[in-house]
């Protein structure tokens, strides 16, 4: 071999190598690794992706009966009956499989689909499916107003609803088809110093992960009421505000030991269950418990310089907080006039904010989106929240993303925003008021203030040579 081999100093002068870039798809198959600036480069693909590939209207008569439910949208009816913004759905929720869908409506229907199956009908073009009976696994009409609906984690047979109008939690087996609760908790009366509280009703609705025997719920009086249905169904604790306004939204946090409320003039409160001044809080029934701390949307906002040289801060209602599924330290807020924002949990500010055009601008009529609580939702990674527009038909995709490269934060430079511009907007056919996104494909459900659901996902293309409208 030695005489194959030359000399180092007779050996020719070879050019260095020439250094190419790494073909990022194929590392990806190589080392199984998905970085995430790979993720962030194919975010705005993925939200460029959506658009509106199903509507299904509330079609429905009650209990196979030719009469027609409450909610029943032939175009011409229910605008008479109710008027427009008086019987769309009001929320929406999936199971922890994602297997079925519930919906309610503002003029009390409980609908539950099997989600599979309402999406294999998204392409179905048909006179025979104008009537969308077959399309639903249970369908209650309980001719009373519903504003929230959970399904139990721990149970998923088991769904919760109820409105700002009732003091009571209505619980369905859908194992087996009945108009009548299979529970029903109910909201202990207060004591004030005129007499009983005449201020009824609940905005939302919460279960544990860990203990399906305990149920949180808002109310319209300020307070978070906690049930344990082994010991009744009546409700033993109640974390207070300092204030009697109503909480429209209520979340825990991953171990459930932290509370929060969120509600009128922009506030937030925060009970923390594991110590302080709450530690006691299921030791010690029948008592109320304040808050750990509280603090003011509208405040955190006017400390955001470069906002408040462009806008006027005003306090504004709280429609819904959402925990980031992608970050456990940062919740979602989304406000009346259509803003929305990430409230970082250990520093307490405001990291993000997405400010769409006013409903003016556009020359919206915003005055049928005032009777909604706007209830948006998140992917389930990348950090894109989802929420229904207050002046547009359509939803928002936005990127919140945690650091300086979204557009929302606000520390982002203007020549950063340009080159990471990823929000996006998805037109639809009607006004949203409730979305829900399905927990393991992303494929996201609309319910509109016309009582429809909108499937919301990617659009099917036909290969080459197959028909286009197979």
């Amino acid at each position: 071999m030695d005489r194959y081999a030359l000399p180092l100093e007779l050996s020719p002068p070879y050019p260095k190598p020439i250094k190419r870039p790494c073909w990022k798809r194929t590392a990806i198959e190589l080392d199984g690794r998905i970085q995430s600036k790979y993720k962030r480069d194919d975010l705005e693909l993925l939200v460029q992706s959506y658009s509106e590939i199903g509507v299904f209207p509330h079609q429905y008569y009650t209990n196979g009966s030719g009469s027609r439910c409450c909610t029943y949208n032939d175009g011409t009816l229910s605008h008479l009956q109710f008027g427009r913004n008086r019987y769309g759905i009001s929320a929406l929720d999936f199971d922890k499989q994602g297997i079925y869908l519930a919906s309610v409506t503002k003029s009390g229907c409980l609908t539950v689909h099997d989600f599979e199956s309402l999406y294999c009908q998204c392409n179905v073009i048909s006179s025979m499916f104008n009537e969308d009976e077959p399309k639903h696994l249970l369908h209650i009409s309980t001719h009373n107003q519903l504003d929230i609906v959970r399904w139990n984690p721990g149970n998923q047979d088991e769904v919760a609803c109820t409105s700002g109008k009732s003091n009571e939690i209505k619980l369905f087996d859908i194992s087996y088809v009945s108009s009548v609760p299979a529970e029903i908790l109910t909201k202990k009366s207060a004591v004030t110093i005129h007499g009983w509280d005449t201020d009824t009703g609940l905005s939302d609705l919460a279960f544990t992960s860990s203990d399906i025997s305990r149920v949180y719920a808002s109310d319209n009086s300020g307070s978070i009421n906690i049930w344990d249905r082994r010991r009744s169904l009546m409700s033993s604790v109640q974390l207070t505000s300092n204030s009697r306004n109503a909480l429209n939204s209520l979340q825990l946090n991953v171990d459930n030991q932290v509370v929060f409320g969120a509600g009128k003039q922009g506030m937030i409160y925060i009970w923390d269950l594991r110590g302080g001044r709450n530690a006691a809080a299921f030791q010690s029934h029948n008592k109320a418990h304040p808050p750990m701390m509280s603090v003011n949307i509208s405040s955190l906002l006017e400390k955001i310089d470069s906002l408040k040289a462009q806008s006027d801060i005003v306090r504004k209602d709280v429609h819904s907080i959402n925990l980031d599924p992608s970050s456990n330290s940062r919740f979602a807020f989304h406000l009346d006039d259509g803003w929305s924002g990430i409230l970082d949990i250990h520093s307490l500010a405001v990291t993000h904010i997405h400010c769409p055009p006013p409903g003016w601008l556009n020359h919206s009529d915003m005055s049928s989106s005032l009777y909604y609580i706007r209830r948006p939702s998140w992917l389930s990674k990348n950090s894109i929240y989802v929420v229904g527009s207050a002046s547009e038909k359509g939803l928002h995709l936005i990127d919140f993303y945690p650091d300086t490269s979204s557009p929302c934060h606000v520390d982002c430079s203007e020549k950063q925003a340009v080159l990471s511009r990823r929000n996006g907007f998805v037109p639809l056919s009607e006004f949203v008021s409730a979305c829900a996104v399905h927990p393991l494909n992303d494929n996201i459900v609309a319910g509109t203030q016309e009582a429809s659901l909108l499937i919301i996902g990617q659009q099917k293309k036909a290969f080459w040579g197959d028909d286009e409208d197979s």
